[in-house]
């Protein structure tokens, strides 16, 4: 299990991270979201091993991850940014990490390269971003990681491929029992890969839940009333706004109560409908303030 404790992380007087807490179970698919700035790459980064903590922990199976090599062994991070040495070509950081890796796989790496076609000969620095992502992969895959760290992780790669590399992340997960926390702005794409959500904002884990849960306590409900109609009291108004008759809410707590509460005041319609994870972030965020707003002149 993957867990962070009270993390707490400044850079000249900025709290990147506020006490901040977070639970991944292995095997798990855990979807970090947040504005930008919320501190997502700094815990990531943490969690990989590369910063050290100014308060709290950051642990792997009950151990400390920070200048421990053995639990880092078991860690691959894919950055944004991908490193590599200068002149390095896809195979030399192979070889880099092979040697820095005693999990590595080589096998593994043969069939990965297979699958994504690059000229290992090729220097990283004259690769696309899209492709530079594919080699990290490719190498990060072959190290047989336990813990999968992933920033931003098919930004650049075409929509094929970007299907080729969820698909080996999910065999692993099914297989081997691979935990894997990304962190992305595309909610669709963590919608259907993910089985928990950790909400950042401002350093401070806001919430983090299983997505059925997330998709359970929040309701988005269209009615209609007849001249007169009203709400019934007692509900939990996260957003709410009006065409004509027809009113759209954003409620909090479960489908089958607050359908049965707001049928008992005789609505003319009454719709109850899904809400994406994108609507979740932005409602749990904080409702109309977060919301697309437009600029008047």
């Amino acid at each position: 299990m993957l867990e962070v404790k009270a993390l707490v992380k400044s850079f000249e007087g900025f709290r990147a991270l506020d006490g901040l807490t977070l639970t991944a179970p292995k095997g798990a698919v855990y979807g970090l979201v947040g504005p930008n700035g919320a501190g997502k790459s700094t815990l990531i980064r943490h969690l990989a091993g590369i910063y050290r903590q100014d308060e709290g922990e950051a642990l792997f199976d009950g151990q400390p991850i920070y200048e421990n090599p053995a639990i880092k062994e078991k860690i691959a991070y894919i950055p944004d940014e991908i490193f590599y040495y200068t002149q390095a070509s896809i195979r030399d950081m192979a070889r880099f990490a092979e040697s820095m890796y005693p999990r590595f796989d080589r096998e593994r790496y043969e069939k990965l390269r297979e699958l994504f076609a690059l000229d290992e000969r090729r220097p990283m620095r004259k690769l696309s971003k899209g492709q530079q992502k594919q080699a990290a992969f490719q190498i990060a895959m072959a190290q047989r990681p336990e813990i999968v760290l992933l920033d931003e992780p098919v930004d650049g790669l075409d929509p094929v491929m970007r299907r080729q590399v969820w698909s080996v992340l999910m065999s692993d997960v099914e297989q081997y029992g691979t935990t894997v926390l990304v962190s992305s702005h595309n909610l669709r794409e963590l919608e259907d890969v993910c089985d928990h959500v950790g909400i950042m904002n401002k350093g401070k884990m806001l919430l983090e839940r299983s997505l059925s849960e997330l998709q359970e306590n929040l309701v988005k409900i269209q009615l209609a009333y007849p001249d007169g109609g009203e709400l019934p009291e007692g509900l939990e108004i996260v957003h709410q706004s009006a065409t004509g008759r027809l009113r759209q809410l954003i409620l909090r707590g479960s489908a089958a109560e607050l359908t049965e509460k707001l049928n008992a005041t005789q609505p003319l319609f009454l719709d109850v409908l899904p809400l994406t994870l994108e609507e979740i972030f932005i409602y749990e965020l904080g409702g109309a303030d977060y919301e697309v707003k437009d600029l008047v002149l």
